[in-house]
């Protein structure tokens, strides 16, 4: 078997193809595995380091700013857009994939488009509950589109053939027992309150939490384990201006990035994050109670769109960035993390929208296409 895969941009879109990869090795050792890429993306980083030969392409966005510059780039985005679609031709040439993955990203729509007019089977994968540019442009050509969220469905014209298969959630995610995760922490039988805002952090979700955590340095309710990310290795500082010492109050865990998530998570009782689509999914899959805040500097404002799919269901609370304060979001903590029928029913409903076996389901209907397309 010989897969080829192409995505990148974002994590969203790099490691569901990685951790797709990764079960088809599982299943079959012998398969040959190749990841295209944006020259110079993340995924240049990330696939080698995971094991996968990458190749790189030249490709980026279309500028939507009316200005000379935009004008300009968008000159230089056709251009690459040709050049793209020449070297991903000759990359499946040389491969010569029996089926190739899109997982979304730019990067994604030359290889794709290449694959379908050679006549090799192609399938997609949309991690959002909105689905990107790149996969509603490519739905129309693939033999499958499987979807992490079924509200997307409504959002693809024309005949396309679905398949819901979740997002790929981590291992060590499904496996974290919340007894073990609190023990291993050190943590009591007080409410657990996870809160993060990405890898290199959100500035108004810190200073958004920075009251509460500093109240509870003080009155002991709640224990909090947040990260504040890189970008803000200012937030100890803004803790000790409002009277906390977050070295010194033994129910805080203040750190720049959470290294050890499946047992930070499994921990949670109330989880407060941004919606991007795996932490969607993780949350999921642990049926953790959320408080979510969109990102609305996203593509399509695809963040709202995900929460949404929760909030729908019963299973968190949504504050959008323009009404979210340190005291609306004081408010919404104290009334979720103080009612446990709420938590107990958001808890229930998160569960129900959890697919926890994502992986395989994929894996299944890259053979099914497979195997139709040979028949």
């Amino acid at each position: 078997m010989r897969i080829l895969f192409a995505g990148g941009g974002t994590a969203g879109h790099i490691n569901p193809a990685l951790a797709i990869a990764g079960y088809v090795k599982e299943r079959q050792p012998d398969a040959e595995i190749l990841y295209v890429g944006k020259t110079g993306g993340m995924e240049e980083r990330l696939v080698p380091q995971a094991g996968f030969e990458f190749k790189g392409i030249s490709v980026q966005g279309f500028s939507r700013k009316i200005s000379p510059k935009g004008l300009k780039d968008n000159i230089i985005t056709v251009k690459k857009a040709i050049t793209a679609g020449k070297d991903s031709k000759k990359i499946i040439s040389e491969f010569k994939p029996d089926i190739c993955v899109g997982t979304g990203g730019y990067v994604s729509g030359p290889v794709l488009r290449a694959a379908a007019k050679m006549g090799i089977p192609t399938i997609i994968h949309e991690q959002n509950a909105f689905p990107g540019v790149t996969n509603k442009m490519l739905a129309k050509h693939a033999d499958r589109v499987m979807l992490a969220m079924p509200a997307a469905r409504k959002h693809f014209k024309g005949s396309c053939k679905f398949t819901d298969t979740g997002n790929p959630v981590r291992g060590a995610i499904l496996t974290a027992d919340k007894e073990a995760s609190r023990k291993e922490l050190g943590l009591d039988e007080r409410p657990v309150i996870l809160s993060f805002g990405g890898s290199l952090g959100a500035r108004i979700v810190n200073e958004s939490l920075a009251d509460i955590i500093a109240r509870s340095a003080k009155d002991g309710k709640y224990q909090h384990i947040h990260a504040y990310g890189q970008y803000g290795k200012w937030f100890p500082d803004l803790l000790k201006e409002k009277g906390a010492d977050p070295e010194a109050a033994k129910n805080l865990d203040i750190r720049e990035y959470i290294n050890n998530m499946p047992t930070c998570l499994a921990a949670a009782d109330v989880v407060i994050a941004r919606s991007g689509a795996i932490t969607i999914s993780e949350i999921e899959v642990k049926g953790k109670p959320s408080i979510l805040i969109p990102s609305p500097n996203v593509a399509e404002n695809h963040q709202f769109h995900n929460a949404m799919s929760l909030v729908e269901q019963n299973a968190a609370v949504m504050i959008e960035e323009k009404d979210l304060t340190p005291q609306k979001l004081t408010e919404e903590i104290d009334k979720l993390a103080s009612d446990p029928e709420r938590l107990r029913e958001y808890s229930a409903n998160a569960k129900k929208m959890a697919v926890d076996d994502a992986t395989k389901r994929i894996y299944s209907v890259i053979i099914e296409v497979m195997s139709k397309k040979n028949s």
